[in-house]
């Protein structure tokens, strides 16, 4: 375990109805990835939207992750179409994970963005969707396979190629590898400052980076959390992820002793 100041990871919670009840909640495979493997603190983050003080919130936290969500990105975000009737949208995450993606950017704490993350993050800075990747003309059916068990529904569904000198292709330790596909949503035009660094045999964007961001800032749309200790993507990612924010704690810490929990 490192001796730095244990980083404090934010974690954006969807609202979910259980039983008739809404509950804030997030997914297991993200907070243990957090917890196990980028060795950092989880702390789920009510999505509560404009409640938040966005700065405070910045100066508390020493990186984001953004996960995925069977809910779409609402498309007048993006001023796109609307969406057909039935599709499932969260607008209070909507609300919360987008001002918050452009002021971690903005003040260089670390972010991670996966599945419906990436998608937040692509919006927030100004890019567009496709809903229906499936319909689009050349386009393979990223959707989870229906009705499968865990292991297969997160197994290798098809390849991508990663740009070479990527931090994608660092971190993988090749151009080339299989992933998997769980996703209906995915980008059209890449947001401001997105590089794209890996793509589907289709075209389809898998991995973007922000260009010139001040700290680690990486979306991906695949989920490389499922089972991360087994998949040597997975842990170099969430060990990439942790060691920079344990970075920023530490640099906080030096600036604001009192304020931090080591």
């Amino acid at each position: 375990m490192s001796s730095a100041p244990h980083p404090l990871v934010g974690v954006p919670a969807c609202v979910k109805t259980i039983e008739t009840h809404p509950f804030h909640a997030a997914g297991h495979k993200y907070i243990t990835a957090i917890a196990f493997g980028a060795d950092a603190q989880p702390v789920i983050i009510p999505a509560l939207g404009a409640h938040y003080d966005i700065p405070l919130m910045i100066e508390r936290f020493d990186g984001f992750l953004v996960t995925g969500s069977p809910s779409n990105v609402e498309p007048h975000r993006y001023a796109g179409p609307p969406s057909r009737e039935g599709t499932l949208h969260d607008r209070d995450r909507d609300e919360t994970t987008l001002p918050l993606i452009r002021a971690a950017i903005d003040a260089g704490v670390p972010l991670l963005a996966i599945c419906r993350g990436i998608q937040e993050l692509n919006v927030a800075l100004g890019g567009t969707l496709h809903q229906n990747l499936h319909e689009v003309p050349d386009r393979l059916d990223h959707r989870a396979p229906e009705g499968q068990p865990h292991d297969i529904m997160y197994g290798p569904a098809h390849a991508i190629e990663m740009a070479p000198g990527g931090m994608t292709a660092e971190l993988a330790g090749t151009t080339e590898m299989d992933v998997n596909s769980l996703h209906s949503q995915g980008i059209d035009r890449p947001g401001e400052g997105l590089v794209i660094e890996a793509t589907a045999p289709d075209g389809t964007v898998e991995a973007v980076r922000v260009d010139q961001a001040r700290a680690f800032a990486l979306g991906i749309q695949w989920h490389p959390e499922f089972k991360f200790q087994d998949n040597a993507f997975g842990r170099a990612l969430f060990g990439a992820f942790g060691d920079a924010c344990r970075a920023h704690a530490t640099a906080s810490h030096d600036k604001h002793p009192v304020h931090r929990v080591a």
